[in-house]
């Protein structure tokens, strides 16, 4: 009996070991995460629902929320977040609060158990650790780098586990917005091993993410109603209830005054699910000095730009992705 109950409690072992191998077995699917200044403006809300909704490309491990100078603090940019993952059906998502400060400010508390935005950067160390080089965690980040750079500060090895891909810049000129919130965490970053890949914004031209914008009157049109039905209406930004993502894009679009705006940030997730989405090229990574970009031709250290993007394709996917059962 002793031999027999031996027996048994090893296949059951051997079940539980053969269930837990199923269950992490990669699904193909990207592992993500995304850190955003959500209440900034009306373009991470899109992103945020882009990305939970590809959820047959993306698997999103969680948001991490930054503040820049818009937007309220950390507390409004997180409730943004959360009111996104709720109008979409996947409240589950989990939401970390990160840095309200800046690279600087917060770099000499960093060893320390608690400081500005820890949370944030203890779950973007967490989960690198459990990636490698050959299949690493992207970041796409569509704020400040600031929850990055000082996650690479605590824990410098995590470099090669992560694919950063960030919205910002205009370079080669100088200036925009997630850029000018913490230079010092761009060029933080810049210098450090971190596989770096920059959706260019480059306001005015045809070049980078600003050249994927809509209209108000497009939004109308073709947003209205889109994305799953939730029991439970959530409660907008500027009021309202709302029980879709498309009608709460409406509701964004209608309370701003510009009749059309670029979706920077949707086209960061965009060149990720396909890459045939924007051109990239790569360089020596520069950094930026006394209010100029330095070129760095010698630097073996090298980056990727994406520019070119196909607007037409991204908002037809987007509006694709809402629309699906």
């Amino acid at each position: 009996m002793r031999s027999f109950n031996f027996f048994l409690k090893a296949i059951v072992a051997l079940a539980l070991a053969l269930a837990c191998l199923s269950c992490s077995k990669d699904d193909g699917r990207i592992d993500v995460i995304f850190d955003t200044d959500a209440n900034n403006e009306i373009d991470d809300q899109h992103a945020i629902a882009y990305l939970l909704l590809s959820d047959d490309v993306f698997n999103t491990l969680g948001l991490t929320t930054n503040t820049t100078r818009n937007g309220g603090d950390i507390k409004l940019q997180t409730l943004e977040a959360r009111r996104v993952t709720s109008l979409v059906g996947h409240p589950e998502t989990p939401i970390y609060e990160g840095a309200d400060g800046s690279f600087e400010d917060i770099l000499p508390t960093v060893g320390e158990k608690e400081f500005d935005g820890h949370v944030a950067v203890d779950f973007i160390i967490k989960q690198a650790r459990k990636h490698s080089a050959k299949k690493p965690l992207t970041v796409i980040a569509v704020g400040k780098l600031t929850n990055v750079a000082l996650a690479l500060t605590k824990k410098p090895s995590i470099a090669k586990r992560i694919r950063l891909v960030w919205l910002g810049t205009n370079y080669p000129k100088p200036g925009e917005y997630n850029f000018d919130n913490d230079i010092p965490a761009v060029n933080y970053v810049l210098d450090s091993k971190i596989p770096f890949e920059i959706t260019l914004v480059c306001g005015g031209t045809d070049i980078g993410t600003a050249y994927v914008k809509v209209s108000r009157e497009y939004v109308h049109e073709n947003f209205t109603g889109l994305g799953p039905k939730v029991k439970e209406p959530v409660e907008g930004r500027h009021g309202g209830r709302f029980a879709c993502f498309g009608d709460y894009s409406v509701d964004l679009f209608d309370n701003v005054p510009e009749l059309v705006r670029s979706l920077y940030d949707m086209s960061a997730v965009a060149i990720v699910k396909n890459p045939e989405w924007a051109t990239p090229r790569t360089i020596p990574a520069p950094v930026f000095q006394d209010g100029a970009w330095v070129e760095r031709p010698d630097n073996v250290r090298q980056i990727t730009l994406w520019e070119h993007f196909n607007r037409d394709a991204i908002v037809a996917d987007f509006v694709a992705t809402l629309s699906k059962d």
